[in-house]
């Protein structure tokens, strides 16, 4: 007796070869059977607990997301949305140095501050959510381990949180580590890596800050603290060393990210453990990328594990009246949010008095805190690169859908318009700000990118950016716009870019229990149909711990998701089944 058979499905393995049609036989968390079948061949005839019809389906295996941020939510939510929503199975923490463990009793706070200024996590949210029963790493692994979860969640150690453990303040503010210090961290990770951490992240980029505007500690971090880490994390098993590194997420000048890209070549060379790095395109240098794969790719062809994560879409910002905007500080809007739900604000926002209020006002000043407050100078300045996202979303708009030139078109003023544009779909209107990734106005430096063997899908940031993006609806992304919908380039097949999100990204971690459907391996598994796969539009919600916000973006078309052999969500429904665990990485 099966406990699960998906039967007549046509699967794409995850290997990128050709798809077949096949039965897929799961038995105590595993795939036991994989049946070809052609003609009339009955197919799979053993008995199941569970059967699922897949007939005219695509069967994949469960997609593997390498850079999330998790680390807190998974305190306080079993389903780890909204990467779940979108086929994931597996999910990777702990990204761009900032993480949860280690933390001396009484620097939570301090932690907190960290993520909620680089990654946009309400800070209040993770106050209220997160239970800390740790100190340790190790004993935030264990921890996580006590959790029944929708899908597996393994973690990295975080440089920011190591240093703030091992120097204290000097830590903290990015004083240059002594010998001691390096020392200290290095046990640190030794032991997280001993205990399952699946590698270590750090952030190198000046765009990354606490709420405060402090960089990231480890920023600044001399090559002595890099390889003493990168050696300390090879001498604790296999794992990954990640790097956000210098000029990837700003405008720092090639020469500094090229140096990068040097010394992460020369230590992934000796510590024989894979070096993975962001990479977006940017406006002051966007060529740049072409630059980094190329060095890449050389040091794969050595041997050398150096690998790219890229983006699967424009990376930017998301904005509309629920969230940040361009009116954030005009007082009439500033006093009606502050005595009005979200409904009811988005009501009055629709009286003409009101708009006509807000459109004549100055901007009250920004403050000094929190970080993200000078937004609404940016969007003002930048309603020539702004697009609504439209539904179905859009990503690659052109130029004649930017707010500017529907103005031009209407004889009507910029801000107006965009005033206008937000309040469609009853005020849950979003609109698209690309900062990365769209130099050109299309999508072609992404493709090049997807088509290069150095590099992996990632930058998701599922659970991260919660007021700016929702990335984590990558994998259907890929899916939808590269392997059916674009039509302003060439696009992939289905089985390249279902590739490019199981094996590769399960393969960089070291996880070879998954990834590919085949018999021995995990029963990590998608039933979509592809014909009615499609994303819906971005919306905020309000379901984070202490009333946080955060962007949402679901899809349908996913008829089943099945981790470990159990059935966790049926037709975008989640079932309530936790059949995912703490992912500690083999020693």
């Amino acid at each position: 007796m099966l406990d699960l058979k998906i039967t007549g499905g046509t699967v794409v393995d995850g290997t990128g070869a050709q798809r077949f049609r096949a039965d897929i036989g799961v038995k105590d968390g595993r795939i036991v059977e994989v049946r070809r079948r052609s003609g009339d061949d009955p197919g799979l005839q053993t008995d199941a607990e569970q059967t699922i019809d897949a007939t005219g389906r695509i069967v994949a295996p469960g997609f593997v997301d390498v850079h999330t941020h998790y680390d807190g939510q998974v305190s306080w939510d079993e389903t780890l949305e909204p990467s779940s929503l979108h086929g994931v199975t597996t999910v990777v923490s702990g990204n761009c140095g900032v993480g949860f463990a280690p933390v001396r009793p009484g620097r939570e706070q301090w932690l907190i501050e960290l993520m909620e200024g680089v990654e946009d996590i309400p800070g209040s949210a993770l106050a209220e959510g997160i239970t800390w029963q740790w100190e340790s790493f190790p004993e935030y692994l264990d921890a996580v381990e006590k959790r029944s979860l929708a899908v597996d969640y393994g973690t990295q150690i975080a440089h920011g949180a190591v240093r703030g453990y091992a120097m204290g303040e000097r830590g903290a503010r990015n004083e240059e580590a002594t010998a001691d210090d390096i020392a200290a961290m290095a046990r640190i990770v030794t032991e997280a890596i001993e205990a399952g951490a699946l590698g270590f992240s750090t952030s190198r980029t000046e765009a990354h800050r606490a709420i405060s505007g402090e960089p990231v500690p480890g920023t600044y971090a001399a090559e002595a603290e890099l390889f003493g880490l990168g050696r300390a994390m090879a001498a604790g098993g296999r794992a990954v060393f990640e790097v956000s590194p210098q000029g990837t997420a700003g405008e720092s000048p090639a020469e500094a990210c090229m140096r990068e890209m040097d010394w992460m070549t020369k230590l992934s060379a000796e510590i024989e453990r894979p070096v993975s790095f962001t990479m977006i395109q940017t406006g002051g240098a966007p060529d740049l990328w072409r630059a980094q794969l190329e060095r890449a790719g050389k040091a794969l062809e050595n041997g050398i594990e150096v690998y790219a994560q890229f983006a699967a879409r424009p990376f930017g910002m998301l904005f509309g009246f629920p969230g940040y905007h361009a009116f954030t500080h005009r007082p009439t809007y500033r006093k009606l949010k502050a005595q009005l739900a979200p409904a009811e604000l988005t009501a009055r926002l629709t009286d003409p008095a009101v708009r006509a209020a807000i459109l004549a006002e100055d901007d009250l000043p920004p403050q000094l805190l929190p970080l993200f407050d000078g937004l609404f100078a940016l969007i003002q300045h930048s309603l020539d690169r702004i697009y609504p996202i439209g539904d179905p979303p859009d990503y690659e708009p052109t130029p004649d859908q930017t707010v500017a030139a529907i103005a031009e078109r209407r004889g009507e003023a910029p801000l107006a318009t965009l005033y206008d544009l937000m309040l469609d779909g009853d005020g849950t209107a979003m609109l698209m700000l690309p900062f990365f990734n769209y130099a050109e106005g299309n999508h072609d430096a992404i493709y090049e990118m997807i088509t290069h063997p150095a590099a992996v899908s990632g930058l998701s940031d599922g659970g991260a950016h919660c007021g700016l993006i929702c990335d984590a609806s990558y994998p259907t992304f890929l899916l939808t716009h590269w392997a059916r919908d674009r039509h302003r380039g060439p696009k992939f097949s289905l089985e390249y870019v279902i590739r490019k999100q199981t094996l590769d990204t399960a393969t960089l971690f070291g996880l070879s229990d998954r990834g590919v459907i085949a018999e021995g391996k995990k029963a990590d598994l998608n039933v979509i149909d592809t014909d009615a796969l499609r994303l819906d539009v971005p919306k905020m919600v309000y379901d984070l711990p202490a009333g946080g916000q955060r962007l949402i973006q679901s899809a349908s078309g996913y008829d089943a998701t099945v981790v470990s052999g159990v059935v966790t969500r049926r037709d975008g429904v989640d079932t309530g089944a936790r059949p995912g665990r703490l992912l500690r990485g083999v020693r």
